[in-house]
C-alpha cells in the first residue's frame, strides 16, 4: 500500500513542469503544484469526517484514489490526443479533481495501516516506519521509471499515475476492516473541520512556531515544481545538451528522495542533542544551500553542485516537517494534539505550499518566461533561484532572533 501510495506521486511530481513548459504552459506550473495546497485545506477534513462516521477508512481510501486515478487517465488521454493544443479550461479542472482525491488518501493511508498493524497484534511506532520507508521507494521507482520510458515531458506521466492509483484503489478493497467512529453528541462545524485548532495560536510561542511554519512552508514545493523544467532547459544550450541530468533529470533529482529517506534516521540523534530550535535551523539553513547550489550549478562541470543540492534536501526536507511534527506532539496536550497536527499540516503543506508556489511562479515568469534566447532564461533561473536562497536566509535569521526556545536534553520532550 505504501509502495503504490506514493508511486502515484511521483509518477508526475517532479515533472509535472516540464511537461507544462513543452505545451507552452509555463507560466501556469505554479498554478497547478498550488492545487495541492488549496486541496490540503479543506479536503482532508471533508474526507476524514466520512471515513470516520460514514464509510469505512479502508473503502473511502479505496474510493478516493478510484476517482483520482479516473481524473488522472482522463487528463492523460486528453493530453496525449491534444498534444501542444492542450488547454487550461479542460486540463486544469481534471488535475485539481485528481489531487482533490489524492490529498485526503494521504492521512488516510496512515489510518489504514496503523488499523492493519493492530488487529494483527504488532506495535505500530516499531512496525510502522520501516513500512513507510517503502513509501519512498515507490516514489523513486516510479520516477525512475517516468524518465527511462521517456514521458517526462509528455502526459503519459500522468496515464503511469492513473494506473497505479487504479490498482491501489481496488487492492485498498481488500485490506482489513477500520471501524466506524460512534458520534458523541452534535458537533458545529467549526469543530468538524478542525477549524477549533487555532485555538492553539493563543499561547505566543505556539504562534510563532506555527507562523514560521507556514513561512518555512512555502520553500516545499518549489523544486519539486520548478527543478525539473529547470534542469531540461539546458537542453536549448549545445554545451549541456547531451549530459546525463538534462536526458534524466527525473533520476538525477531523485538522490533528494534518497537523501530524504537516510536523513529521518538522523532527525533523534539532532532532536535529543539540539533541541526544535536548532533542528530547524539547521533545516532552514539546508533550503538556502538547496536553493543556492541551483543557481551556482549546471549539468556539466557543475552538476555535482546539483547533487549537493539533492543531498541537502533531505536535511531541508526532514529537519522541518518531521521534527516539527514530533515538536508540536511533545509541546500539545493530549486531547488537542490531532488538532495542533492538523493545524500543522494546514500551515505547512495548505496555506504556505500554496502562497509559495504561487510567489515562485510570479518570480520565474518575470525572470526566465519573458526570455527567449537560453542564455538569457539560464540567467533568469539563476537569479530566481538566489532570490529563493535569500528568501531563506532572511527566514533563518529572523526565527533565530525571534523564536524564544531553551533546549534541555534531559527533558524528554523535544
Amino acid at each position: 500500500m505504501n509502495f503504490l501510495q506514493f508511486a502515484v506521486w511521483g509518477a508526475y511530481l517532479t515533472c509535472m513542469g516540464t511537461y507544462l513548459g513543452t505545451i507552452g504552459h509555463a507560466e501556469s506550473i505554479g498554478l497547478f503544484y498550488s492545487a495541492q495546497g488549496i486541496a490540503s485545506l479543506f479536503m482532508p477534513a471533508i474526507i476524514g469526517i466520512i471515513a470516520d462516521r460514514y464509510i469505512q477508512a479502508q473503502k473511502t481510501y479505496g474510493i478516493c484514489h478510484l476517482i483520482s486515478a479516473a481524473a488522472m487517465i482522463s487528463l492523460g488521454l486528453y493530453g496525449v490526443n491534444t498534444g501542444t493544443e492542450a488547454q487550461m479550461s479542460v486540463m486544469y479542472p481534471l488535475y485539481f479533481i485528481a489531487i482533490a482525491f489524492y490529498m485526503p488518501s494521504l492521512s488516510l493511508s496512515y489510518s489504514v495501516a496503523y488499523n492493519a498493524l493492530e488487529v494483527n497484534g504488532m506495535d505500530t511506532v516499531k512496525s510502522y516506519p520501516p513500512i513507510r520507508t517503502f513509501g519512498t521507494v515507490g516514489f523513486i521507482a516510479s520516477m525512475w521509471a517516468v524518465d527511462l520510458l521517456g514521458f517526462q515531458d509528455n502526459a503519459n506521466q500522468f496515464l503511469v499515475s492513473g494506473g497505479l492509483g487504479l490498482l491501489l484503489g481496488f487492492y485498498a478493497f481488500t485490506l482489513p476492516e477500520c471501524k466506524l467512529s460512534k458520534s458523541n453528541g452534535k458537533k458545529g462545524i467549526v469543530e468538524i473541520l478542525g477549524l477549533d485548532s487555532f485555538k492553539l495560536l493563543k499561547d505566543s510561542k505556539m504562534a510563532v512556531f506555527m507562523i514560521f511554519s507556514a513561512l518555512i512552508g512555502m520553500c516545499l514545493q518549489i523544486t519539486n515544481s520548478f527543478a525539473n523544467p529547470f534542469i531540461t532547459s539546458f537542453g536549448n544550450i549545445a554545451e549541456f545538451q547531451d549530459t546525463f541530468g538534462v536526458k534524466h533529470a527525473n533520476i538525477l533529482i531523485s538522490l533528494s528522495q534518497i537523501s530524504e529517506t537516510l536523513c529521518i534516521l538522523l532527525i533523534p540523534f539532532f532532536l535529543k542533542k539540539f533541541g526544535i530550535k536548532k533542528v530547524m535551523l539547521i533545516s532552514m539553513s539546508a533550503w538556502i544551500l538547496r536553493f543556492a547550489f541551483f543557481g551556482l550549478g549546471d549539468p556539466g562541470s557543475g552538476v555535482w553542485l546539483f547533487v549537493l543540492s539533492c543531498i541537502v534536501y533531505g536535511v531541508a526536507f526532514d529537519f522541518f516537517n518531521i521534527s516539527g511534527s514530533l515538536y508540536v506532539n511533545e509541546t500539545t496536550d493530549s486531547k488537542l494534539r490531532s488538532s495542533a497536527q492538523g493545524l500543522f499540516m494546514l500551515m505547512t503543506n495548505g496555506i504556505g505550499a500554496t502562497v509559495g508556489t504561487l510567489a515562485a511562479q510570479a518570480i520565474i515568469n518575470a525572470n526566465v518566461n519573458t526570455q527567449t534566447e537560453p542564455m538569457a532564461q539560464w540567467a533568469g533561473w539563476t537569479q530566481s533561484w538566489y532570490i529563493f536562497a535569500a528568501y531563506a536566509l532572511v527566514l533563518t535569521v529572523s526565527f533565530a532572533l525571534i523564536f524564544k526556545y531553551k533546549h534541555n536534553p534531559d527533558q524528554k520532550k523535544a
